[in-house]
C-alpha cells in the first residue's frame, strides 16, 4: 500500500500543478482575444466573468482543460466507431501503422545490431551511417518516401509504416548491440570452455542476455514509431488517423480538436509502452528472471 501511494501521489501531485498551469495559460492567452470582443460589444465584464469567457471560447488560442476533455469525451464515446470524426476510428487508423512499422522496425534493429555485433566491419562502416540517419529531420524525409512510393504505385498503408520504420529501428539496433555485448568476458570463456559454437553462445548466451535491453529500447521505439505514423499521414493527405485531425485541426483552427487528437496520441502512446512492459516482464518471467 505504501509502495502504491508512494508512485500515486507524486504522478496526481504534478498532474494537478499541470491542470492548474494549463488553466492560468488558458486566460492569459485568450485574454487579448476577449478584450476585443468585449469592446466591439461595448462589454465590461467583472473579472471573473472575463475569466470565464476565456475559458469557453470556441476557437480559443489554448483551450481549457474542460474543454478538451468534454470534446474527448464525445468524440470518443458519444460517436459511432465508423464515424470519421470519432477518436477511437482515427486512432485505430494510426495505430494500423504504427504496429506495422514497430514490428519492421523492430526487425530491422535486430538484424542489423546481430550484424554488428559479428562482423568488426559493421560496426566500423554501418554504425556511424544509422546514427547519421537520425540526425535528418523526419518532417523532411516523410515527403521524400511518399513521393517516391506513390511513383512506383505504393500508396496506403505501406509508406506510413516505414517512416514509422525509419523512426523505430534505431533504439533497437543500439539497444540489442549494447544487450548482445553485455555477456562479461569470464561466460564467454566458460562458454569456449564448453567447447560451445558461435550459433550455441548466440543463442545461449548473448540472445538471453540481451533480452532486458531489447524491451527497454522496444518501449522507445514503440513511441517514435507512432510519432513517424502521424508525421506519415501530414503529407499523405490522409483523411482518417490522428495526423490527419491535427492537420484538419489546424486548416480550420479547431485548436480544441487539435487537443483532443494530442491527448488521444498520448493514450495510444502510453497503452503501447505499458504494453511492451508487460510483455517484457512476462518474457522475464519465463526466462526464470526474479520479478521487479
Amino acid at each position: 500500500m505504501d509502495s502504491f501511494r508512494s508512485k500515486i501521489i507524486p504522478v496526481t501531485t504534478i498532474l494537478a500543478g499541470v491542470v492548474v498551469l494549463w488553466y492560468v495559460f488558458a486566460v492569459i492567452l485568450n485574454a487579448p482575444f476577449q478584450r476585443d470582443l468585449d469592446q466591439r460589444g461595448n462589454e465590461t465584464p467583472g473579472t471573473v466573468e472575463f475569466i470565464g469567457k476565456t475559458l469557453s471560447q470556441p476557437k480559443p488560442t489554448l483551450p481549457a482543460p474542460h474543454q478538451v476533455a468534454v470534446n474527448f469525451f464525445e468524440n470518443t464515446f458519444l460517436r459511432s466507431v465508423t464515424s470519421n470524426r470519432s477518436l477511437v476510428y482515427n486512432a485505430w487508423v494510426t495505430l494500423s501503422s504504427t504496429l506495422l512499422g514497430f514490428a519492421f522496425g523492430t526487425a530491422l534493429g535486430i538484424l542489423i545490431a546481430v550484424g554488428i555485433v559479428h562482423v568488426a566491419t559493421f560496426d566500423r562502416s554501418l554504425m556511424p551511417w544509422i546514427i547519421a540517419s537520425q540526425t535528418i529531420p523526419i518532417l523532411a524525409v516523410a515527403p521524400m518516401i511518399i513521393v517516391v512510393l506513390a511513383a512506383i504505385g505504393i500508396t496506403g498503408l505501406i509508406p506510413k509504416a516505414l517512416i514509422s520504420t525509419y523512426l523505430s529501428f534505431f533504439p533497437v539496433a543500439v539497444g540489442m548491440v549494447k544487450g548482445l555485448r553485455s555477456p562479461e568476458l569470464m561466460h564467454l570463456d566458460l562458454m569456449h570452455t564448453y567447447n560451445a559454437s558461435a550459433s550455441q553462445t548466440f543463442w545461449k548466451l548473448r540472445v538471453p542476455a540481451s533480452v532486458p535491453f531489447l524491451f527497454t529500447s522496444m518501449k522507445v521505439a514503440v513511441a517514435a514509431s507512432l510519432v513517424g505514423a502521424i508525421v506519415g499521414e501530414l503529407p499523405t493527405g490522409a483523411v482518417a488517423g490522428i495526423g490527419a485531425k491535427l492537420l484538419a485541426g489546424a486548416y480550420y483552427s479547431q485548436t480544441i480538436d487539435i487537443w483532443s487528437a494530442l491527448v488521444a496520441g498520448s493514450i495510444v502512446a502510453a497503452l503501447l509502452v505499458m504494453v511492451v512492459g508487460i510483455a517484457g516482464r512476462l518474457v522475464d518471467r519465463a526466462m526464470g528472471g526474479r520479478p521487479a
